[in-house]
């Protein structure tokens, strides 16, 4: 059991703590205590890392029109394609910064879009916003939330937001918690995916968050809103009971 529980340790570079460590070995059918695990963990030596202080990257000082927080810190759906949220943050490379702009299904925290660029513009939301879109089929009505950033309140972004006939939302000026789900996932991407690995060159960087997102992250990783299962499990329970109940 203790070798298990270096294993996932090791495997989420030192970030799970007791708890989630539990989840993965009850996941994998191991019948075991939490308390046996936590003291297990105690007598290695093994504790999750801390997340680092949050630091902005978008700025929400300009003149530009802002959205109603419509979101309004409702952070469940019951289903897909209701609410989305964004964000952006940086990413270091040995050849300079990459940014990363992301878009959550809020039904079962999946990363349904994603870019990187090297430029922190309104073309880098445009571009997650439509690969999320596409990727789902183009619903209509979806909730976009995201902060005041200037890249979410172009004209460029209110004018892709309207033509997929969806709805903007943003985050009260300078508050985090608004936007609370979108930085948690940015949390766990770099504990996970991006401190204390070495740094490459961007095109290696942009194959490491390839295959933290749609490898790891959206297919194997447990979120405890979803009941300890990974988003794409998730979706496809939801997706099996919903073909049962229209038969």
């Amino acid at each position: 059991l203790k070798e298990k529980i270096k294993q996932i340790h090791q495997k989420r570079h030192q970030v799970f703590g007791c708890r989630k460590i539990y989840n993965e070995l009850k996941g994998s059918g191991l019948k075991v205590n939490h308390k046996r695990v936590e003291r297990l963990m105690k007598e290695e030596g093994l504790c999750a890392k801390a997340a680092k202080k949050f630091k902005a990257t978008t700025n929400s000082k300009h003149q530009l029109p802002v959205a109603e927080n419509l979101l309004n810190r409702e952070f469940s759906a019951s289903q897909p394609n209701q609410k989305m949220v964004s964000d952006i943050t940086y990413i270091p490379t040995d050849e300079g910064w990459l940014y990363l702009a992301v878009f959550i299904d809020l039904f079962s925290r999946r990363v349904v879009g994603w870019q990187l660029s090297e430029r922190i513009d309104a073309q880098l939301v445009c571009d997650a916003l439509q690969a999320a879109m596409l990727m789902r089929g183009k619903p209509k009505g979806v909730l976009i939330h995201s902060d005041q950033g200037s890249q979410y309140c172009s004209a460029g972004f209110v004018k892709q937001v309207a033509h997929f006939k969806a709805m903007q939302s943003m985050s009260r000026r300078g508050n985090c918690w608004d936007n609370a789900v979108a930085e948690s996932f940015f949390a766990t991407l770099k504990k996970e995916a991006i401190y204390g690995q070495p740094l490459g060159t961007r095109q290696a960087v942009r194959a490491q968050v390839f295959e933290y997102v749609e490898c790891d992250y959206n297919r194997t990783r447990r979120h405890s809103s979803n009941g300890w299962l990974s988003p794409i499990h998730f979706e496809h329970n939801y997706q099996q009971r919903s073909e049962v109940e229209t038969v």
